[in-house]
């Protein structure tokens, strides 16, 4: 595995918390699979950070497993990047403590993630959901990568993964880079309910990677849309402006371009837009899933690029600990 050299760092994760689906897909793992042949990448599923919310506990252990899955079959290679489990780095959690010396508590109340979780689980506000921004700084910074491929959603904690590094770096020396988010086509994917991001915490909001044909078409029927009568420009928002996004997603330039045209003509079919959409939709899925089968009957190399990773990764974190400790004083000099 290349992740050596003078290639720039990568990171970036995903939460482990079941099947992912296209937004996810277009969101994240698409942009990951195109930095790998030019970036020094590291892929992490983040399961610490499902801890900050309310998970079941008994099938935590499976999420992860189909985060791996999906990320694998997706197209992430053991040859050209590594892909870790955030809890087997025990080094992450040791230097988000360091981390915690330098930032201040009254900016982590101040992020608009964790007022929004606050609001969304007003009893389970814990030090732990509190603490998330902190841990994802850990998280980038254990490799000092420079380079965060996320959705303009986590700006947010972008900028206080940067002020921690300003924060440290100027206590105690310089050592750590600020990271840059690394914006990938597709970071967007519309709901299927018309309103927001496709998100697995909103029914009927998504389309997993799992998903056959038949149940893509199902959820697609009850995407809203309208009339189709009036005609005119295709609509910036709600459910038809949505199908459309999706149509340049997965669809060639020529079925988009028709489309556009009968609704522009108002004689627009919105259930042949939705077959035609299922159908493109799933022939991008369908070697993936094809991918995913042969990675379940053969779970040994699975194994051995999570182990090779977390040794690797592990490595440059015990470095990375080992002169954060210098810098703070907590190393002997005997």
């Amino acid at each position: 595995m290349n992740t050596k050299g003078d290639r720039k760092k990568v990171f970036s994760g995903i939460r482990a918390t079941g099947r992912l689906h296209i937004g996810n897909y277009y969101g994240a793992i698409k942009g990951m699979i195109a930095l790998q042949d030019e970036y020094d990448c590291t892929f992490g599923v983040m399961d610490l950070h499902t801890l900050t919310t309310p998970y079941d506990r008994g099938s935590l252990q499976g999420q992860i497993r189909d985060v791996v899955l999906d990320m694998m079959a997706a197209g992430l290679d053991p040859k050209k990047c590594r892909l870790i489990i955030q809890s087997h780095i025990p080094e992450v959690v040791e230097l988000s403590y360091y981390f915690a010396t330098v930032y201040q508590l009254a900016r982590i109340e101040d992020l608009p993630t964790f007022k929004e979780k606050k609001a969304q689980y007003p009893e389970h506000i814990t030090v732990a959901l509190l603490y998330y921004p902190i841990l994802m700084a850990a998280d980038i910074l254990l490799s000092k990568a420079e380079l965060v491929p996320v959705g303009i959603d986590q700006e947010p904690h972008l900028e206080a993964a940067r002020e921690i590094a300003r924060k440290f770096n100027v206590t105690y020396g310089d050592m750590f880079p600020e990271p840059q988010r690394f914006a990938t086509k597709g970071e967007l994917v519309p709901s299927l309910t018309g309103e927001g991001k496709m998100s697995k915490t909103k029914e009927g909001s998504f389309i997993t990677l799992a998903d056959s044909l038949d149940v893509i078409r199902e959820r697609l029927a009850k995407a809203p849309t309208d009339s189709g009568a009036k005609g005119g420009s295709v609509p910036k928002k709600g459910g038809v402006a949505n199908l459309f996004v999706l149509l340049r997603l997965f669809s060639s330039a020529e079925t988009v371009k028709s489309y556009t045209s009968v609704y522009e003509q108002g004689v627009i079919k919105y259930a042949e837009l939705k077959h035609q959409l299922s159908h493109d939709i799933f022939k991008e899925l369908e070697p993936l899933q094809k991918r995913r089968q042969y990675l379940m009957e053969h779970p040994h190399e699975v194994d051995e690029f999570l182990a090779s990773s977390e040794t690797s990764y592990r490595e440059d974190g015990r470095a990375t600990i080992a002169e954060v400790r210098e810098k703070m004083g907590l190393s002997s000099h005997e």
